[in-house]
């Protein structure tokens, strides 16, 4: 359970400092104003939900820091520091959306738990994850038209180059739509109903 939950944590802290680095790192690109409020904004519900779980840990008596975690997701900023494409390519529109894949997962294996305190942090994070993901969708969107370039198929380009595999199954299509990613986007890219690689 702590394991679960401090991995979970993990990933909100290195979250934090992946919204700051896109707005500083990207800052040379012209972007308008709204991008920047976008960030801001995602940045501080990312440090909401880390210390939530912070504090969820503390009381489980495993302070966050703990135990080892992984680098993911910096390896995937480190992969994307080039480009603002890749960047909310791979950490927006792949990892965080993946995230919103796992919510019901991770829900029903806290219930079985009986950790109603962590179903209830979970459930209220999830909600904002939703529009993290869907501004990491409206920014691509807008870059793709600024360039002239179609987005659904600079996203299976630019993922076919990123991500090593195809994207899992299965696919949280609410909330996904909800963030403004439609089939179109993941369909294609996604291993089969009986587990070979999709169209790569």
């Amino acid at each position: 359970q702590t394991r679960l939950l401090h991995g979970v944590a993990h990933a909100e802290s290195y979250a934090i400092d992946l919204m700051w680095d896109i707005m500083l790192r990207f800052r040379h690109l012209s972007l308008p104003r709204p991008f920047f409020e976008d960030f801001v904004r995602i940045a501080g519900e990312e440090a909401l939900h880390f210390r939530r779980w912070a504090a969820r840990l503390e009381q489980l008596g495993c302070p966050y820091g703990s135990l080892p975690a992984h680098d993911g997701l910096w390896a995937a900023a480190s992969a994307t520091a080039s480009s603002l494409q890749e960047r909310l390519v791979l950490v927006h529109m792949v990892h965080e959306a993946r995230g919103l894949d796992t919510y019901e997962i991770m829900r029903q294996k806290l219930v079985r738990m009986g950790d109603v305190e962590s179903e209830r942090v979970l459930s209220e994070n999830y909600r904002q994850e939703i529009t993290h993901v869907g501004a990491g969708m409206r920014w691509f969107r807008f870059l793709c038209e600024r360039e002239g370039a179609e987005p659904v198929q600079r996203f299976h380009e630019l993922v076919r180059r990123l991500f090593v595999g195809s994207l899992k199954r299965p696919f949280n299509v609410e909330a996904r739509t909800a963030a403004g990613m439609g089939p179109e986007f993941y369909e294609p890219l996604a291993e089969r109903e009986n587990g070979d690689e999709g169209d790569k």
